[in-house]
């Protein structure tokens, strides 16, 4: 994370871990690692949580920044979604071939899908949820996580990766 404190406004800044921008930060996980990106990065990952940034006076007079996560809700897939979405098609009597056209997707996709080698994403999850009559997706707690930083420079991945937009 690139922090900057300015000496004239006494401003603490925050920039995104990929693109640098500042803004309003959102903690994400971008295939496995955890970074804290601005609102169009965060679009690459999957957003745990907002990120709200509070000034605190130490001691000595320096000026740290205390990162608060807000506990969040995340919506996740249940493990059995595979087992859950087959065994409700099959009791309403609809072949797979037929549940791919009415939800307007590929056949092979709603195989994968049943068989677990697949694993739908929130939109898809709805859809199906929504056709079916059934619930997908379960909602995890994520705690709060306090972190205390200081004054840091150095490069941010966005430093080092141009983004084509």
């Amino acid at each position: 994370m690139r922090l900057t404190i300015s000496k004239r406004s006494g401003v603490i800044k925050i920039n995104c871990d990929m693109c640098g921008n500042e803004g309003q930060l959102f903690k994400t996980d971008v295939e496995g690692s955890i970074l804290n990106l601005c609102k169009d990065c965060s679009r690459f990952g999957k957003v745990i949580s907002a990120i709200r940034i509070e000034k605190k006076e130490t001691k000595k007079g320096i000026k740290t920044e205390k990162q608060e996560i807000e506990e969040e809700s995340v919506l996740s897939i249940v493990p059995t979604y595979g087992d859950i979405i087959k065994r409700k098609r099959e009791q309403l009597g609809i072949k797979q071939e037929d549940f791919a056209k009415k939800i307007n997707e590929k056949m092979s996709l709603i195989h994968k899908i049943e068989t677990n080698q697949f694993e739908p994403g929130i939109d898809l999850a709805r859809k199906i949820e929504k056709f079916l009559h059934i619930k997908l997706m379960e909602q995890e707690k994520i705690k709060p996580n306090f972190q205390s930083r200081q004054k840091s420079e150095g490069f941010t991945i966005g430093d080092f990766i141009k983004i084509k937009k």
